[in-house]
């Protein structure tokens, strides 16, 4: 049987909330406020790798940039518009289907699939930037999830990926708080057993042939309602990797 990342119960949660990916006050709000977070550290980084003029209106002409688990494209659309020649894929069928939608009615191009990062590498496929960002908490088979995206990495190219600390703090604020007090996710959106430490993901990073070159936590500033890049990797963090060019 061929090996798979695809965790079916994961799929059938976020169908069920498909419609809503675009609705920055539906279940899809949390993401939506962290978005620009996470946009501004992935644009920053691609600035600064590619040599980038950050004051240019499509300064990632010519990039291609692969989005793992792209959901309703709420980082394919915004990198498109920045220049970037972008590939979203996505195992549940109907977030592609709105992802397909969305970026019809906003005029952009996207290449959006229903596939894996394990097809893709069969098929031989490559990327100068890999966004693997709140997904690897959700697959089968971790270390096939990170071996099949960083292979999905071009040599010279980066790998992003977001996900959330497995710590005492991550489960009183990103579950028991997120999910059961404040209502911010549907219950049951994360499993904590399935959360990872940076020494983890770090080490699939390295074990797969790329170099950490950055890192940063994510924390959330309740009295300016954001969430801000800081020193503090307890809860949700950012690493950046780089396959060498030789």
């Amino acid at each position: 049987m061929t090996r798979s990342t695809v965790n079916d119960a994961e799929i059938a949660k976020f169908t069920a909330m498909a419609e809503e990916w675009w609705d920055p006050s539906g279940k899809f709000k949390p993401l939506h406020k962290f978005n620009p977070v996470r946009l501004t550290y992935i644009r920053d980084n691609l600035l600064a790798h590619f040599g980038r003029d950050a004051h240019g209106l499509r300064p990632f002409e010519g990039l291609r940039v692969l989005d793992v688990g792209c959901g309703g494209g709420l980082l394919c659309e915004p990198l498109t518009r920045l220049g970037a020649s972008v590939t979203g894929i996505d195992a549940a069928e109907r977030n592609i289907a709105i992802a397909e939608i969305h970026a019809e009615q906003a005029g952009l191009d996207i290449d959006y699939r229903t596939t894996t990062s394990e097809a893709l590498v069969a098929a031989g496929e490559s990327y100068d930037v890999v966004l693997n960002m709140e997904v690897v908490e959700h697959v089968d088979d971790v270390p096939l999830y990170m071996k099949s995206c960083a292979d999905l990495v071009a040599p010279g190219g980066l790998m992003f990926t977001a996900t959330l600390n497995r710590t005492a703090r991550s489960w009183a604020l990103a579950v028991i708080g997120a999910e059961y007090i404040l209502r911010w996710l549907p219950r049951g959106t994360h499993d904590w057993n399935k959360f990872l430490t940076p020494e983890e993901i770090t080490a699939q990073l390295r074990r797969n042939g790329l170099s950490v070159t950055g890192q940063t936590g994510v924390v959330f500033h309740p009295l300016a309602d954001e969430w801000r890049m800081s020193p503090d990797m307890g809860v949700n963090y950012m690493v950046l990797a780089e396959r060498p060019k030789s």
